[in-house]
């Protein structure tokens, strides 16, 4: 079923049908070329507001995951912290992002990225000088994108693994989003149970919330469906209130909520406290674990941010209709740049590597197409660093509707552009977007897919159509997914 056509963009000559609707040929309109997009002010203010509410729990959920580490001296990252260098980190990178690469991208601390840190890296060094791995890894990426690597290895990705690579992060973020409001959940290893997730709790939709989820997705698809603008914004903010009202009566545990429980905050301004920024060792994590393995670390950190930010950017734009026949997003150089300074600047900050969110679906859907929308979500984090309280009221039961929904729109605006006839094609196309939502990742998604179309392509006797930069990817991602085996040949593991 296609996905529903978005509403017409009003005539760029006539300002003013969209509230702050700039003049075509205003200052605002050429820079971010708005009217060239076919968007509006109004638009890119809702995609903005959109985008931040469906990932603003990485304030929170960032300081847990590292939180929760203790580095080789028994050291813990404080909380508070934290929350502001995550805060502060995704406000600047979102920011830089919209300038720069105008694209409708925002960024934040990379779950996965934050695991690997806080449970590989700092056991074996300190704080400092697992960020500096982190900062070594967004150098590296800068090199790769100054020197037209990183852009070439995109543009060698074939059409139809692009095409599966946007579908399987829809996928992906529908999971995301069914996991993350309590309708799916996953069964504990100890019912030993050969289906691993399950509806609700034991097979049923309990509790207030997951009906927040179900009344929002529903509140969604029906404005959609009828054409409303602003669907997802108002299906956010209407199913907070409905939260709020629901936790005020009901006698609900704050631990049925997750990270953001819906309660009018007792205060609305909090103290940030920048005492982590710069508090990096660049070099420091190679004396305490060797050359070799530092090597090693870096290198899984660097594989891990390049391949989810470029399926991140292929998906995104793809939804936001950037694309060119080939399926490029203009201005790659510039993007693919900012998302390496957002990794480095990550380590900096000692919040991990910052890099692109697929959450920004959600702004995209909302009708974003450009970096105006990114200035929105940026400015919102920077004031999220003063008024945390205010951002952590809106639950994941109200915001993630509009991922499940987004992930339908991505899902059936490309899955019918994928040639399912040829096997050297259909096989890699199917394993990668399978792999995303299933491996609950998106490098190993596109690893997948890379190794199988190259395998399947030399099987059939097409190896010297194969582009040698895209074997040499294949040959990375073979070591990252041997990494244990070949940590054991070398004696590091």
């Amino acid at each position: 079923m296609p996905a529903p056509a978005p509403a017409a963009p009003e005539n760029p000559a006539a300002p003013g049908k969209d509230s702050g609707t700039p003049p075509p040929d205003s200052g605002l309109d050429r820079f971010f070329k708005l009217s060239e997009r076919g968007s509006t002010v109004g638009r890119e203010l809702r995609g903005g507001l959109a985008t931040f509410f469906a990932m603003a729990y990485i304030i929170v959920l960032n300081p847990i995951i590292l939180g929760a580490g203790t580095d080789k001296f028994g050291q813990q990252l404080d909380n508070a912290q934290l929350v502001t260098a995550t805060a502060l980190i995704a406000g600047l990178t979102t920011v830089l992002m919209g300038v720069i690469g105008n694209v409708p991208i925002a960024l934040a601390a990379g779950l996965g990225i934050n695991a690997v840190v806080s449970l590989q890296l700092a056991p074996q060094m300190s704080w400092p000088d697992a960020m500096g791995m982190v900062v070594l890894a967004g150098l590296v990426l800068m090199v790769l994108v100054a020197s037209g690597l990183r852009e070439r290895i995109m543009n060698v990705i074939p059409g139809g693994l692009r095409r599966a690579i946007a579908i399987g992060i829809g996928l992906f973020i529908t999971l995301i989003g069914l996991v993350d409001s309590g309708f799916v959940t996953r069964n504990p290893d100890a019912a030993h149970t050969t289906v691993p997730l399950g509806l609700g709790q034991g097979g049923q939709l309990t509790g207030w919330p997951v009906l927040v989820f179900v009344l929002g997705l529903a509140l969604t698809f029906v404005l959609i469906t009828r054409g409303v603008r602003g669907a997802i914004l108002i299906s956010i903010v209407t199913m907070t209130v409905v939260a709020v009202v629901i936790n005020t009566i009901a006698e609900i545990p704050d631990s049925a909520w997750g990270l953001a429980v819906p309660n009018l905050p007792e205060k609305i301004v909090s103290t940030p406290d920048f005492g982590l920024l710069g508090e990096v060792s660049l070099f420091g994590g190679f004396a305490e674990v060797g050359v070799l393995t530092g090597s090693l670390f870096v290198f899984t950190v660097l594989l891990s941010g390049f391949f989810d930010a470029m399926g991140t950017i292929i998906g995104v734009g793809h939804e936001a209709r950037l694309t060119d026949e080939q399926g490029r997003v203009p201005r790659m150089g510039r993007i693919l740049m900012v998302d390496g300074v957002a990794v480095a600047g990550g380590g900096l900050g000692s919040c991990s590597a910052n890099t692109c969110f697929v959450e920004s679906t959600a702004g995209v859907g909302e009708g974003a197409r450009t970096g105006l929308a990114n200035i929105a979500t940026g400015t919102l984090f920077l004031l999220a660093l003063v008024f945390t309280p205010l951002a952590t009221v809106v639950p994941s039961h109200a915001a993630t509707p509009a991922l499940v929904v987004v992930g339908f729109m991505i899902m059936a605006s490309n899955v019918r552009d994928i040639d399912w006839s040829d096997h050297t094609v259909a096989v890699p196309a199917f394993l990668t977007l399978i792999s995303m939502p299933f491996t609950y990742s998106i490098t190993n998604g596109i690893g997948i897919g890379v190794l199988s179309y190259i395998l399947l392509r030399t099987a059939t006797g097409r190896f010297r159509g194969i582009p040698w930069l895209l074997n040499a990817v294949g040959a990375c991602f073979l070591v990252y997914f041997l990494l244990d085996p070949v940590e054991q040949l070398l004696g590091i593991g």
